[in-house]
């Protein structure tokens, strides 16, 4: 379990085919390796991903073939920055909201908009989200929690602040760029729990 406070800005290394669709991924943390050990659970552009080895400060991972094809990680090449947050201890703020690691779909930067202290970015929603996210309510872009500005049948906006700017990938994110979603997992279940009750069962 993660919060979608990003702590460090990494940057991939290398990548790896292992067969079967599948890669072994290097990525550079200094800070997010410095007290990882094997089995260890690492967000990256907020996948959560499980420690294979540390090497000076260096951490490798093993990424599945449904992993590559289902979220943006895939497209990541040697060089590229991504997002890092380690797991949440349990006697640790949380600065965001319960973020799982787990990506619900690819997204889309469809615009933005640049202003004195904050940039507003716009977002393509995959089908069948929309109705996890709402106004004012929280969504993970790349593993960093934000508050949604505003929300439409396959859109939604969000404001960026100079920090976020400054310290995530998403300060350098273009028209066109795909992003990882992570809705709220708490609509999920909500969802999940009314369909019950009224003998629906979860859409």
């Amino acid at each position: 379990m993660f919060t979608g406070i990003v702590e460090e800005l990494g940057e991939i290394v290398r990548s790896t085919e292992t067969g079967d669709d599948s890669a072994l991924v290097a990525i550079r943390g200094p800070l997010v390796t410095s007290d990882a050990r094997h089995g260890d659970s690492i967000a990256v552009n907020g996948v959560c991903l499980t420690v294979v080895d540390v090497d000076g400060g260096v951490f490798t991972a093993d990424v599945m073939g449904e992993t590559l094809r289902r979220t943006a990680l895939g497209a990541l090449r040697p060089g590229d920055p991504v997002n890092l947050e380690r797991a949440a201890a349990l006697n640790s703020r949380l600065g965001g909201h319960l973020v799982q690691g787990h990506v619900d779909g690819v997204g889309e930067v469809v615009a933005r908009e640049p202003a004195a202290q904050w940039d507003t970015v716009r977002f393509r929603l995959p089908a069948g989200l929309a109705r996890y996210v709402v106004e004012k309510g929280s969504i993970t872009v790349d593993g960093v929690s934000l508050t949604v500005a505003e929300v439409g049948d396959d859109w939604f906006s969000v404001g960026l602040i100079p920090t976020t700017l400054k310290l995530t990938v998403l300060g350098t994110k273009r028209v066109g760029d795909p992003v990882n979603l992570e809705v709220d997992v708490l609509a999920k279940y909500v969802e999940r729990l009314l369909g019950d009750r009224t003998g629906g069962g979860a859409r």
